[in-house]
């Protein structure tokens, strides 16, 4: 894994050699161990590279590499799980060149040279950002891998169209202007993340999963870039369901045979590697996996936090001693988490509000004290219907449904205006856990006409974010859950395909990389092995939801490496103790960053707003979310300075 960065067009640099390398050192926890820069004055097209080591770790891995016949020149971060396989079958229809050393980059361009780039591509079982230089077609590729596992940003900076693994090495580029997207903005606050294709800055983008760019720079204009799919998540689902597995017999032994195949790919380095376990479903079936395939014991790491109710450590212990790994287990104090949160507008470069960040990046760091690599258990439960909100949201619109429309409203109204200490009493509740909920769903049930509208509503955190975001005219996001109706008639699927094109490479895997690079750290995630997606697209529902419970044919395979008691408990889910924080130890740095008159001066957020949030919040409003979100804004904003 590595850090890659470049840009096309020397017009109006004086010195295009030091621009890059200055993008390309802003990456150096992403590759600590190499740098590598290539420039070409003629074409004006400049590509650097940082590299953390971890097939080949000779220096016949570094990058930039050249194809063997110089056709092609390419800076590439991430992993070919299969190259390999790819190798020998090149070798075998005798299209392989002498080999310079065993690096998947170097196995990449041969595929190209032979295969050209999209056959390429299909052929490919990885994760990957790619730029690749055509010298011979003078044409130019930007390309991500199928599930966005790795990040690839792009975008007109003045005169030079630009690309990086990080923002931070865009910014690099002295025309660049940090000009904030409002609507952009406006986004984050639903979602706590920037959806692609947006990113936080205006004419800056996300290169979507699957997508690629290709054009000829002697053509390149700043409409002429337009991203083409090379892989479709949601064409592989609709095809999956047409050939559906409808024995449970056949499709619990292909899942453990794919995920075998999956994990002994994946658990394949020149350096020490281990896994994540967080005592859950998914990562001890990964470990289970993977110890499975191991005679010395592997390396598990877990995070645990001092206060009762966040904490899964025990049950990652119990686990791992069961299996027989080699576990470390990282305690999280509140004192780590106020040292971390000023290290995370840096990491992130753009407003993230997943407070499992905190968590990701305490275990990254302790895991790579002792590996390199590590894989995860992410992924499972979008492809295995592993989220509560799968039943939750179908179980709310079917009783509110029948209630007609016009009443609905009425009583949602009523339901919304009511102050929420008012609403726990009338509910004999004693905390405002109960009350906030049900009037977030109240918002979100006064907006949807249908559960396909539903669904995104109830997990996101401003319903109306225009109204805390001045100048957003939008917060419509790029994909609705009501492109998906039409092609699925059980909406559970719908919703566990609208998590995988969203919450998962915005969110979840954007997390994952940046904690884990933040720690010069690999991760790995075999559920996302894209034979693993294409299998659980050929399981019914049943066999993923069955009497209530999610992930249920996983589970039947976590049977045959685990006893069911360790399988069968409540998910708990990576979470932290942050209402908690914020009235205790993070409090003074809370009010610091919400302060009225910085807020107004700033011109971003609605200043009165936000203070009835903070003020609702010390009275005892379970409104946390809602404050992070606005918290991690400010605070990245902070960092920009």
């Amino acid at each position: 894994m590595c850090g890659i960065a470049g840009f096309l067009g020397f017009n109006h640099l004086s010195d295009p050699a030091s621009t890059l390398e200055r993008m390309t050192i802003s990456l150096k926890h992403r590759g600590p161990d190499a740098q590598g820069l290539w420039l070409d004055s003629e074409a004006q097209i400049a590509l650097g590279h940082r590299r953390l080591a971890i097939v080949d770790l000779s220096a016949a891995g570094q990058q930039p590499m050249y194809s063997a016949c110089r056709r092609y020149i390419c800076v590439f971060n991430g992993e070919i799980y299969n190259h390999q396989i790819l190798r020998t079958e090149l070798e075998r229809q005798q299209a392989a060149p002498k080999w310079r050393g065993h690096s998947d980059t170097e196995t990449l361009l041969a595929c190209f040279v032979h295969w050209g780039v999209e056959r390429t591509l299909q052929k490919t079982v990885g994760m990957f950002a790619i730029a690749l230089w055509d010298q011979q077609e003078r044409s130019f590729y930007l390309m991500r891998d199928r599930m966005g596992e790795k990040p690839l940003y792009y975008g007109w900076i003045g005169a030079q169209f630009a690309f990086a693994s990080e923002l931070k090495a865009l910014r690099q580029l002295p025309s660049f202007q940090a000009e904030l997207d409002r609507d952009a903005l406006a986004k984050y606050m639903q979602c706590a993340y920037v959806p692609s294709p947006n990113s936080i800055y205006q004419n800056i983008y996300k290169l979507e999963p699957g997508c690629f760019l290709a054009f000829k720079p002697s053509e390149l204009t700043h409409t002429s870039v337009q991203p083409q799919v090379w892989w479709s998540s949601l064409e592989v689902a609709l095809n999956g369901q047409q050939q559906l597995i409808t024995d449970q017999t056949e499709a619990l032994y292909c899942l453990e045979q794919q995920l075998k195949l999956a994990v002994n790919l994946q658990a394949q380095a020149d350096v020490p590697l281990g896994a994540f376990l967080s005592g859950g479903i998914d990562s001890s079936l990964i470990v289970s996996l993977m110890q499975a395939q191991h005679s010395q014991a592997i390396r598990s790491f877990t995070v645990a936090f001092e206060q009762a109710g966040f904490n899964e450590a025990q049950h990652a212990r119990a686990v791992a001693e069961y299996l027989g790994t080699s576990h470390t287990e990282f305690k999280v104090t509140a004192q780590d988490a106020l040292e971390v949160i000023p290290l995370l507008p840096q990491l992130y470069d753009e407003p993230f509000a997943d407070t499992s960040a905190l968590p990701s990046f305490l275990i990254s760091r302790c895991a790579r004290q002792q590996v390199t690599v590590a894989l995860s258990g992410d992924a499972g439960d979008e492809l295995f219907g592993g989220y509560r909100s799968y039943l939750f949201a179908q179980k709310i619109w079917t009783k509110a449904a029948r209630v007609p429309s016009a009443l609905r409203k009425k009583l949602l109204q009523v339901l919304l205006k009511l102050p929420i200490s008012r609403l726990n009493r009338l509910l004999l509740q004693s905390d405002q856990q109960l009350g906030e909920q049900l009037q977030k769903i109240a918002h979100a049930l006064q907006a949807s006409d249908s559960v396909y509208a539903l669904f995104p509503r109830l997990s996101q955190h401003w319903q109306q974010p225009e109204s805390l975001v001045i100048g957003a005219q939008t917060s419509e996001l790029a994909w609705s859950m009501s492109k998906l109706a039409p092609h699925f008639s059980q909406v559970e699927s719908a919703m566990m395909l609208f998590d995988t094109l969203t919450i998962l490479p915005d969110d979840m895997l954007c997390k994952v990389d940046r904690a884990a690079m933040g720690a010069s750290l690999e991760t790995r995630v075999p559920f996302l092995d894209h034979r693993v997606f294409e299998l659980a697209w050929r399981i019914p529902l049943e066999f993923k939801i069955h009497q209530g419970q999610g992930k249920w044919l996983v589970r039947q395979l976590l049977y045959k490496y685990l006893p069911e008691a360790m399988v069968n408990r409540p998910k708990q889910g990576f979470n932290v103790p942050l209402a908690s924080w914020l009235r205790t130890d993070l409090r003074t740095w809370a009010e610091d960053l919400l302060d009225r008159n910085l807020i107004r001066q700033q011109g971003y957020l609605n200043a009165d707003l936000v203070q009835n949030e903070w003020q609702g919040f010390l009275k005892g409003a379970a409104n946390q979310q809602r404050l992070w979100c606005i918290l991690m804004f400010q605070a990245w904003l902070a960092s920009q300075v």
